[in-house]
Formats: structure tokens, sequence, C-alpha cells
């Protein structure tokens, strides 16, 4: 059972990405709740969260789909190497700037803009790359073991973070993020790849790229299915972990160490999800799993948002986190199955718009949040994924059920 949950480590090259991504992940995560805490002790102001998180959400909806087109034209590792080394740039600017008492608002928005941009070439480079390490039959596994330490790090993270900030100021968390980069680059330095698998730059134009993955999207409705499953319940349901900011210091009254009890609580549930998937792939890889997953993401919002004590919204932001990993890693394993390599950064490219989606929709919640209160803003959310995911489920052929199509279990790892 062991060996099987945890099968796609025993391949060299997946395992130098799994640790690097452990690492950068937890630096990424000290950067993020460092940086919402940093605005919103500041100001106290939800809307400057909003603005802030919009200037992540625009380049990463604005230029995604361009870093699909190019991650299937170079090699997706030295694609990673260049944005990883600009992330680690950006980290240390804004930690001299925070260290030194000069941290102006406009100065965080630039940065938050330029983290913004390396996300959207950063993101299809990644998920592409994991299919390329692993062969097909491992590839769920490979999946689910990548949220898994996506989610790992949000616990430690998180947490780490909360200590940092009590102790030492947020600028430290910058500091540590932009050091977690040189973990990450040496990482996918040390891969080693046969010839043939090294790629070549393409000559045709990418905004003809583009559009050839947008066309294979829309013609294939399986595809353009999972593809609105990815984007649309994003904007509604996954900013909750924006909001745990405004929870921590706002209804509940329990500082950055609070905040990092919130997020990590939350984190500590997708581990679980993610541990769930990796052990059952099979499972997991179902349109009607990952649809269910969907509903009891939004039962669970709302019942922690209207939670009128810390003790009882703690379990319920435990099951948030489990249910929202466990839908978002069926469905990013549904598209890696049914992506041709050659295809696979552009589709995977229309998903990752999800993640500017998440900064937009972090935007409109917080502002909401700003105008009728944050508990009624999360509870909105939760009963829009709630009904979104029953109407999907009731009258889509997505949701009918049926066994994955997978491939059997490989054999012998390739180290």
């Amino acid at each position: 059972m062991l060996s099987r949950t945890f099968s796609a480590l025993g391949h060299r090259n997946y395992r130098l990405l799994w640790v690097g991504t452990l690492i950068s992940n937890t630096g990424d995560w000290l950067d993020q709740v460092a940086l919402n805490w940093l605005v919103v002790s500041t100001s106290g102001s939800p809307f400057e969260l909003a603005l802030v998180n919009l200037c992540r959400a625009v380049p990463i909806l604005a230029f995604t789909l361009i870093g699909g087109a190019v991650a299937d034209r170079v090699e997706r590792r030295r694609m990673m190497m260049v944005t990883q080394s600009i992330a680690m740039l950006l980290a240390f600017a804004l930690a001299a700037m925070v260290l030194s008492g000069h941290a102006p608002l406009w100065a965080v928005l630039v940065i938050a803009t330029g983290r913004g941009i390396v996300i959207s070439f950063n993101l299809p480079a990644r998920h592409s790359l994991i299919a390329e390490l692993v062969p097909a039959a491992v590839l769920p596994n490979a999946v689910a073991l990548n949220s898994l330490t996506i989610n790992v790090t949000k616990i430690v993270g998180p947490a780490l973070a909360g200590l940092l900030i009590a102790s030492l100021g947020t600028g430290i968390c910058f500091l540590v993020n932009g050091l977690s980069f040189l973990v990450v680059i040496w990482t996918l330095h040390a891969m080693r790849f046969e010839e043939t698998a090294r790629r070549v730059v393409s000559p045709e134009p990418l905004s003809r790229s583009i559009a050839e993955g947008l066309a294979y999207t829309w013609r294939d409705t399986t595809m353009l299915l999972l593809v609105l499953v990815a984007l649309v319940p994003t904007f509604f349901g996954q900013p909750y972990m924006t909001l745990l900011a405004v929870f921590a210091y706002d209804v509940f009254d329990i500082g950055p160490e609070g905040l990092g009890l919130l997020s990590s609580c939350a984190a500590a549930g997708a581990v679980g999800g993610a541990l769930l998937l990796a052990a059952a792939p099979r499972w997991g890889a179902s349109a009607l799993a990952m649809l269910v997953f969907l509903i009891l993401f939004g039962v669970f919002l709302v019942g922690f948002s209207l939670a009128p004590a810390l003790w009882l919204a703690l379990p319920l932001l435990f099951s948030v986190g489990a249910t929202h990993i466990a839908c978002s890693a069926s469905n990013n394993t549904l598209l890696q199955l049914r992506a041709p390599d050659h295809m696979r950064g552009r589709i995977l490219s229309i998903m990752l718009l999800n993640r500017g989606l998440v900064q937009l929709g972090a935007a409109t919640w917080a502002g909401l949040a700003g105008l009728i209160g944050v508990r009624q803003a999360m509870a909105g959310a939760g009963l829009t994924m709630l009904i979104l995911g029953g109407l999907i489920l009731a009258f889509s052929r997505l949701g009918k059920p049926g066994p994955a199509e997978m491939p059997e279990p490989d054999g012998d790892p390739a180290n």
C-alpha cells in the first residue's frame, strides 16, 4: 500500500522535482502569508488586500496561454530555471524594501504584478513537465503526490510564517522565500534527460500555437468540460485562503499565529485529500468523484463561514481543504491523462488560468467582504459552489459514473 502511494518517487527526475517543489513552495507560502498580513496589519483594509491580489491575477490571466505555448516549444526544465531565477530576484527585492522600512503600497503592487507574470510562465512548464518525468501509468500518482507536496507546504509554510512574523517580522519571510528558490534551481539543474527528449524551438508563431490549443480543447467535449470545471469553481471557492487573513484579524481576533493555524488547518485537510487520491489513483481519476468533491467543497465552505466559534471552525476548515484539493487533483489527473504531449502545455495553460481566477476571485470576494462582511461573502461563495456542482452533476454527461481510462501500472521505475 505504501509503495503504491509513493510509487512516482521511484523515478529520479520526478523525485528531484518533488523535493525542490517541497522546499520552494514552503518559501512561497511564507511570502504569501507575510504579504497578506503586511497589507492587512498596515491598513486594516480588505480593499487594499483585494488590490494586491488583483495585481497578481491580471498578469496570470493575460500571459498564461502564452506561457503554455512557450512550454510546448522549448525544454520545459530550462524554462522553469529562468522563471524561478526571476522569482528569486523579486523575492529578494521585496525583502530588502520591508527590512529597510520602505515598502510603499505602489512598490508592493509592482512586485505582485511581476510575480503574476512569472507565475504565468512557470505554471504551464511545471505541470506539463511532470508527464515527462514518469511513465503514463504512474502519472495519476505523480499528480496526486505533487498536490500532496503543495499542501504539505501549506502546513509548514503558514505555521513557520506565523512564528517568523511574530518574532522577526515580515521581511524575514520574504528573505527566506528568496533563498528557497536556490534549492529548486539546483534540483532542476540536476535532472538528466535522453537527448531525444530535448525540445527544439518551433518556427510557428505563438499566436497560431495558442489558437491550435484553444481549438483542440473546443473540439474535444470532454476536455472542454474538464477545463470549465477547473476554471469556473476556482473563482468562487479557492479564494477562501486569502480571506483567512481577514478571519484571523477581524472575526476571531487571533493574530498572525492564528492566521498560521487557520492556513495550516486547511492545508492539513488538503494533505489528507491528496494522500487519498495517491493511494487510490484509479478511483480518483473519475469525473463522478471530482464532482462529488466539488459539491462537498461548497457545503463545508458555507459551514466554516458561519461557524460561531474557532473550535467549530477548525474541523470545518479541515474538510474544506480536503475536498478542495481532492477535486482539484482529480481534475488535473483527468486533464493530464487526456492531453497529448505536443499539446500538453497549451491545454494545461487553459486550465491554469484558474490561478489568475483565484487572485481575481480573491480581489472580488475581499472587496465584497469590505461591503457586506467577510462571513457573508464567503458563505455566498460556498453556496455558489454547491449549486454549480449540483447542476453539473445533474445535467452534464461528465457526471455520469464510469471507469477511468487509465493505463495499467508500469513495471520498474526509471532511475
